[in-house]
């Protein structure tokens, strides 16, 4: 996928802010563009527009003639990230998954006749038909048109990806390869402290709890040592996002699951991964208890953001 102007603004911000945990820079401290330009190896323009939106969100200080100074307290930087906005592809994909999911979609289609719903250009449309074949929603139809498959259609859907879930995680932490990132694992921890910590959940954002959630199953499948465990985890939080974000709004379970996390993070830390791995086991188990039916997830829009579904997951 093409990466816009906008969307490579943001992600340098990310990676600057990486650097900024790793170091360990408190307040007051000078990010010289220069330094991060050949960290980054990036040129001095990128990261000065980088410099600069960290400076918009207050993250920064951008003092005239002298450069950027960091105002943001460690504390506060470790469960920070700069959201990268959509591209169209992205929008695209979300919205025909959303409609599918509401029945404004057919299960089969012919292309010509879906397009003309969707203000897109051909290419972008082609490669978001291509995406959802890649992650395993959509199928080319021996003659014309295309297919959704049936995990975006039945009840069987859900309830699959945590089974499929089930298999994976708890034995990718006992494999051979697994190995501890401490710097990622630390961050881990202070951004579920931060979330169990907060007075009042409802303020967070629910893209954050959702991250939060999927990153650090993601930087588990990471720590197993093997792409395919990370690829399969990457591959069913594109489909969480989807089929469950809209029902982030329960901020009871958050707590519930971030202390779930917190242990399984103890453990694999410790290097107790058989432990951790019956700990995951149990907390996928709790994760399915709670799952919405098929029936509440097309009842509300994955978009709407009155969902009110009974739990928040892992």
């Amino acid at each position: 996928m093409i990466e816009t102007p906008i969307q490579r603004r943001h992600r340098l911000a990310n990676q600057i802010l990486d650097v900024v945990r790793n170091a360990q820079f408190e307040p007051g401290h000078h990010l010289r563009e220069q330094a991060l330009s050949d960290l980054l190896e990036v040129s001095r323009t990128p990261v000065r527009a980088a410099l600069k939106l960290l400076a918009e969100r207050g993250i920064l200080e951008a003092r005239r003639n002298q450069g950027f100074f960091l105002k943001a307290h460690p504390k506060d930087i470790s469960r920070l990230d700069v959201e990268i906005p959509p591209t169209s592809d992205q929008d695209l994909y979300s919205q025909i998954v959303r409609d599918r999911l509401a029945e404004r979609l057919p299960a089969s289609f012919i292309q010509s006749d879906v397009a003309r719903r969707y203000d897109v250009d051909r290419a972008t449309f082609q490669r978001t038909l291509a995406r959802l074949v890649d992650d395993g929603l959509l199928q080319k139809n021996a003659g014309r048109g295309w297919s959704f498959m049936p995990t975006l259609d039945t009840g069987l859907g859900l309830r699959s990806s945590y089974e499929f879930r089930r298999i994976v995680e708890p034995s990718a932490l006992t494999l051979a390869s697994f190995r501890v990132d401490e710097a990622a694992a630390e961050r881990a921890r202070l951004q579920h402290l931060y979330l169990i910590s907060h007075p009042d959940l409802s303020e967070v954002d629910r893209r954050q709890l959702f991250d939060t959630d999927a990153q650090f199953h993601e930087m588990l499948a990471e720590f197993s040592g093997n792409p395919f465990c990370l690829q399969a985890i990457q591959q069913q939080n594109r489909m969480r996002r989807l089929l469950e974000f809209g029902s982030y709004t329960n901020r009871r379970r958050v707590k519930d699951w971030c202390r779930e996390h917190l242990t399984i993070l103890e453990a694999v830390t410790k290097g107790e991964t058989a432990k951790a791995a019956d700990l995951m086991t149990r907390h996928l188990d709790n994760a399915l208890a709670v799952a919405p039916s098929l029936a509440a997830v097309k009842a509300k829009d994955p978009g709407d953001e009155h969902a009110d579904h009974r739990g928040d997951r892992p």
